[in-house]
């Protein structure tokens, strides 16, 4: 039978007890000290994400339940507004845009940056940190920067692509018209985002021990075999973790179309992709309730299509 834990007035409680008792008393003050410091640091992160994410959130879906009235004024709809979204054809039509962008640039985007990649962690590339640089640095220019300075070089009457094509008298390149949008749009992502996959990748690569390259190549393995068994398979979570990333980047494409909008405005309409249409509803029409509800309509077309990612990857890792 297990006995009773001694109290410390209990005739056998000795010295050693006492000293243990005390010793135990203290690493619990210490462990309570330890983690109501941690705490207090992270109380200002808390706070402002309290502030500036989880209450802004929770406003919008209780707004998004509701609906203006010309008589009676805001009036609780429920679900209608969600409803009244899935069967817009108009925020379709702006995900299966982002959706075909999805399909054909990530996949170009992905393979890009793993090329670079592979190429930064081989012995054939000299000035990595330049070269690291380079890649990166279209990644540090803000998007709007970035969706200005193409369309810039996009532009049909002053870009400078139409001016050397004019001078070779040949027809100026229609990278602005409906048939070529959304591939310049592609073309803006691949540019800024590549550099980013690749420093992910990059990374993982790096993590990868020596040793097991030093054996390959004892074993008479070549430079492309080495890649596929035993870089490929490594650096898995950090390939899923960049698809993931720009599946969660293209669905909330907003920057670079509401730029170039400005440059064609009869090209790109106000509901060219999701985001852009629910940034229109709210700002351009005042429905501030049914933009809400397009915003978490979005929100959850983007867990659904990141789920399956990781699932359909996860399953394809096991096999």
């Amino acid at each position: 039978m297990k006995q009773p834990p001694l109290e410390i007035d209990d005739p056998g409680f000795t010295a050693s007890h006492r000293a243990q008792k005390r010793a135990a008393v203290r690493g619990s003050q210490r462990w309570s000290r330890r983690v109501g410091l941690s705490y207090l640091f992270l109380a200002p992160f808390l706070l402002l994400f309290l502030l500036f994410f989880i209450l802004p959130l929770g406003y919008a879906l209780w707004i998004s339940l509701f609906a203006d009235r010309l008589v009676g004024g805001s009036v609780f709809v429920g679900l209608q507004n969600y409803v009244h979204a899935f069967q817009d054809s108009n925020f379709w039509e702006g995900v299966r845009r982002t959706a075909l962008l999805l399909v054909i640039q990530v996949p170009v985007m992905l393979v890009l940056a793993m090329i670079f990649a592979l190429l930064l962690d081989s012995s054939i590339v000299r000035f990595r940190t330049l070269f690291r640089l380079g890649f990166f640095l279209p990644y540090a220019i803000p998007s709007v920067v970035s969706a200005l300075l193409w369309g810039y070089l996009y532009s049909p009457s002053f870009g400078p692509l139409t001016q050397v094509a004019n001078v070779m008298h040949l027809p100026a390149p229609g990278f602005l018209t409906a048939s070529g949008m959304l591939a310049s749009i592609g073309n803006i992502v691949t540019w800024q985002y590549t550099g980013y996959n690749m420093i992910i990748i990059y990374a993982a690569l790096q993590a990868v021990p020596s040793e097991l390259y030093d054996a390959a190549r004892v074993d008479g393995a070549t430079g492309w075999s080495i890649a596929r068994y035993i870089k490929f398979p490594l650096i898995t979570p950090a390939l899923v973790l960049t698809g993931i990333f720009s599946i969660i980047g293209t669905l909330q494409l907003f920057n670079e179309p509401q730029i170039l909008s400005t440059l064609v405005p009869n090209v790109i309409q106000d509901h060219y992709t999701p985001n852009l249409y629910a940034y229109t509803l709210a700002f351009t029409d005042q429905q501030y309730n049914y933009s809400a509800a397009i915003s978490f309509t979005l929100g959850a077309i983007v867990f659904v299509g990141s789920y399956i990612f990781m699932f359909a990857t996860n399953r394809r890792s096991l096999r």
